[in-house]
């Protein structure tokens, strides 16, 4: 052009923009500079669009001289230019930026306004965003439909309903209402806000609508989880014709991420196919979220790999479901491959995954590995990664390592503290626990209910109670929290488990709204406390109050009948769980096993076992110990390796399972194999029952030499349960060296504890040494401490007959000792000698057979033999452990009588059959 105006620069500086030649655009900018040429706000404007295209540092260091450069010309009055400039500081998070800019501005108006409000929402300042708006309706800037549906979304955003309310009145004052993209935006709002009728009406009454109308419904409905409704507007968009995109397609794929509704997904995945989206990253990732929620991990896996692109959200998502279906390590191995494939780069979310699968201690190496992986990016100041890492070592119980992490973070949140508190609390750590409450307050952390609640489950004893549950009792009265219902029912929990039963059924009782929650914690209280009636009693209290019953409930009421061994209770509860559709639950089939094992039922037992490939951890478990109960060792060791050859990892429960079948079965070396094999090969750190295992293994075959080494060298300090065993062990050996140190260390740990001084006196008895047998119960006199009772009873249909050694209160007494008789003579045509060595009086020989056959389970067994049909077990429960004499008398009896009787005492049971028992004779 011969000739140039002003005109033709700023039209050839916006075309080159249009025509994304940036560069040309900018050296036409210089030579119009050179020229002479005036600026003008049209002309900086379009260069400012062009500057959001280059990359972060370019495009920002274009936008500031393009800035530096409207002050100097003196064009910051234009409102062009101004709003362009806060859209790029605003989009390169430059927050800080674009708010001086906003106030350098001599205009503004109600684009500038908005663009501020976008600038501030779009970084995180909703709440600034907000008032921004509150600012432009007082200085009286009139709204027009982009600014009202930018503030609307940033109601939904925050779920001010408040705010959102007068907003809407605000746009209906307006008359914008029927603006389609007010409308799309008020629709979204008032789904964030629940307000879902009023999204409905306001959608009915739109006469216009476009496809993001037909997605904001469909998307409002995704979000409430109405799968029927999605799809009814799917339809209705689809016969609208109105086609379906991108968007649409992901907001109906994520209501179908569960096991109900994968299928109408799968079609949705299809539908996919047939519009040509199938290729869309966002549809591919939804896809694959979608059959990996419900355990479909095969599907999400092919979908995966034959994606045509995949960026970080993808990698993110396959990641994410290998955790969430406990494949961890195929979720390190795709972290693998992702970082060897160069194709896109992991972010904060992709590490805080594949932390998720770093959560037990026999894989914290490879948690300590991604660690190095998040410091090498340097992105171990992200808080959601400082929580993941928290998690992590938190859950491999390498609390140090945790506290280290915590202490490096830059800042922290509520969330921080209480993943911290969940560790110690599951590492039975109260005096941390308080310390890190301690340290949130001080801070102005203020705690939640999770806080509270990990801190009454870090309490377990009647110390921890009075030392740290009772003042934070006190706290969460005095702070309002006591409303809270989890922190109420936690409350029933913490004090039944630190023993004070009675505090705890009376924070039950004041609880006016009672859910089911609350009465599955009272009733787990009183099964816990071993007052399985009165869980039972309870359990018709929340039937008649109507609360539905759950998985929970039923496996605790399972768990009292199994107590109690009331298997017609147990069974009633069975068939009920089968009525309510939860006989298929882990938690109802374990508890129902359970049962049927302690009622003698082990046939049942097996009836119920799930398909070895589904069997979880807990039935395995759950196998082993009715095996071991039983003293089936062989089955018990076979079933171990099996769960293991599985590939099922055994945790804490089964080792104590395995070790109690090799201590009835008198297996001492494999025990001591197995326990040495915990830590090493399976990573399962021993525990102190695992302990009393192996010092009852060593006990029961007299090796108390190694059952002393063993103590002295336990990794955990020995309890009640330890020194008990040793002391039972030592009577049958008649050791009274072992059997005094013993009786000392239990009494020291507690004086009046029944058991030490009976087992004590039983010892003495055992040796003869009768004026110490006389001087230990002088002593129980004094101190009024009595001994439990020895009591038996069997119960048919609905009768329950108890026996007491020599009771004559029965209303069949006379028929019972007359079959008593009958039994004694029977017996000793084939052989019978009573065995008075459990006879545990200073009495001649006749008085002591007398005794001994007066014994409860001899009452129960003559009583059964009256009422229980021929071809039928007889099953009878005693609360002590059986003697020597009436285990002779059951085995000879299984032999006259050709009858199959079961014996179940606090130990073990004892099948007796043809004159042998399943416990081989050593218990």
């Amino acid at each position: 052009m011969p000739h140039r105006t002003s005109s033709s620069w700023y039209t050839a500086v916006s075309g080159c923009v249009r025509c994304g030649l940036d560069t040309t655009a900018f050296d036409l900018l210089r030579r119009m500079r050179e020229d002479g040429v005036p600026l003008s706000g049209f002309a900086l404007a379009s260069l400012v669009t062009a500057c959001e295209r280059r990359g972060w540092e370019e495009g920002v260091a274009w936008g500031a001289a393009i800035h530096a450069l409207t002050h100097r010309a003196g064009l910051m009055g234009n409102v062009y230019i101004g709003t362009a400039l806060l859209h790029l500081y605003g989009s390169r998070g430059l927050v800080s930026d674009a708010r001086r800019l906003f106030w350098e501005m001599p205009e503004r108006n109600v684009v500038s306004c908005t663009a501020l409000m976008v600038a501030l929402s779009s970084n995180g300042c909703l709440e600034e965003a907000l008032a921004a708006y509150r600012r432009m309706r007082r200085e009286g800037v009139t709204c027009n439909a982009n600014a009202f549906a930018t503030v609307a979304s940033l109601c939904g955003s925050l779920e001010d309903e408040a705010a959102g309310l007068q907003v809407a009145a605000h746009v209906v004052v307006s008359g914008l209402q029927t603006h389609v993209s007010v409308a799309n935006s008020l629709i979204t709002m008032f789904g964030n806000l629940g307000r879902v009728q009023d999204a409905e009406r306001l959608f009915d009454r739109m006469e216009e609508r476009d496809r993001i109308s037909w997605n904001a419904m469909i998307s409002m409905y995704s979000h409430t989880g109405a799968c029927s409704k999605c799809f009814a507007v799917l339809s209705d968009m689809r016969h609208g014709g109105v086609r379906p995109d991108v968007t649409t397609l992901c907001s109906v794929v994520s209501v179908c991420a569960s096991s109900d509704h994968v299928d109408l997904g799968s079609g949705v995945h299809s539908l996919s196919h047939r519009s040509g989206l199938h290729s869309s990253v966002l549809v591919g990732n939804a896809l694959v979220n979608m059959y990996s929620a419900p355990g479909r991990l095969d599907e999400a896996e092919s979908l995966f790999w034959n994606m045509s692109r995949r960026d970080v959200i993808s990698w993110n998502t396959i990641i994410s479901s290998y955790v969430q279906n406990d494949n961890c390590v195929e979720a390190l191995q795709a972290l693998g491959q992702l970082l060897r494939s160069d194709e896109v780069l992991p972010n904060h979310m992709t590490f805080s995954s594949a932390l998720g699968a770093c959560s037990s201690p026999e894989v914290l190496m490879d948690g300590r590995t991604v660690h190095a992986m998040v410091l090498q990016r340097n992105l171990q100041n992200n808080l959601l990664i400082g929580n993941s890492l928290l998690t992590m070592y938190s859950k491999c119980s390498s609390m140090e390592d945790a506290k280290r992490v915590f202490q490096s973070m830059p800042c922290c949140d509520v969330v921080s503290c209480n993943v911290l508190i969940g560790g110690y609390s599951t590492l039975e750590d109260p005096t941390n626990a308080m310390r890190m409450f301690s340290w949130m307050k001080a801070t102005g952390i203020k705690p939640n209910y999770i806080t509270v609640i990990n801190l009454q489950g870090s309490c377990k004893s009647s110390h921890d109670l009075r030392g740290y549950g009772m003042p934070l009792h006190a706290y969460v009265t005095q702070t309002g929290l006591l409303s809270n219902e989890y922190i109420t029912n936690s409350l029933v929990t913490m004090y039944a488990t630190c023993g004070d039963l009675e505090s705890s059924t009376d924070i039950f009782c004041r609880i006016n709204n009672k859910s089911a929650v609350s009465w599955n914690a009272i009733i787990a209280a009183n099964v816990r406390h071993g007052r399985g009636e009165e869980a039972l009693n309870l359990f018709m209290g929340l039937r008649h109050a109507g609360n539905k019953l759950d998985r929970f409930c039923l496996a605790e009421c399972l768990s009292a009948t199994a107590s109690l061994a009331s298997l017609e209770e147990g069974m009633q509860l069975h068939s009920l769980s089968v009525k309510c559709g939860l006989d298929s639950d882990s938690h109802v089939v374990n508890a129902a096993m359970d049962m049927y094992g302690k009622c003698g039922k082990m046939d049942d037992m097996l009836k119920m076992l799930p398909d070895p490939a589904s069997r979880p951890t807990q039935c395995w478990n759950t196998l082993i110990s009715g095996y071991a109960k039983y003293g089936y060792f062989k089955e018990a060791e076979d079933t171990f390796k099996h769960m293991v050859s599985m590939g099922r990892k055994p945790d804490y429960v089964t080792f104590v399972s395995l070790l109690s079948a090799c201590s009835h079965a008198g297996q001492v070396d494999k025990g001591i194999n197995y326990y040495n094999s915990m830590a090493s090969t399976f990573g399962v750190s021993p525990g102190i029952k695992h302990c009393v295992c192996i010092v009852d293994l060593l006990g029961r075959l007299g090796r108390f030499a190694e059952a002393e080494k063993f103590i002295e060298e336990m990794a955990v300090l020995p309890n009640d349960l330890i020194w008990r065993s040793l002391l039972s062990s030592s009577r049958t050996y008649k050791n009274l060296d072992i059997g005094r140190k013993a009786a000392k260390n239990l009494l020291e740990l507690d004086p009046f504890d029944d058991s030490a001084y009976v087992l004590l006196s039983n010892l003495y008895a055992t040796n003869a040494r009768w004026v110490d047998v006389d001087k230990l119960r002088s002593h129980m006199k004094t101190i009024k401490l009595k001994k439990s009772p020895a009591c038996s009873w069997l119960k048919l249909k609905d009768e329950v007959s108890t026996f007491g050694i020599g009771d004559q209160t029965h209303v069949h007494a006379e028929k019972i000792y007359a079959k008593l008789d009958e039994i004694l003579l029977k017996l000793r045509e084939v052989g019978y000698v009573a065995d008075t060595s459990s006879a545990l009086h200073d009495t001649d020989e006749e008085q002591k057979e007398q005794n001994l056959w007066n014994h409860s389970e001899k009452l129960a067994l003559a009583y059964g033999l009256i009422v229980v049909p021929e071809g039928s077990t007889i099953r009878i429960f005693k609360n002590l452990r059986v003697c020597a004499d009436c285990h002779l008398v059951f085995k000879m009896v299984s032999m006259v009588y050709h009858r199959e009787i079961v014996l179940r005492d606090p130990y073990r049971f004892h099948q007796f059959k043809s004159g042998s028992c399943s416990c081989s004779d050593f218990w």
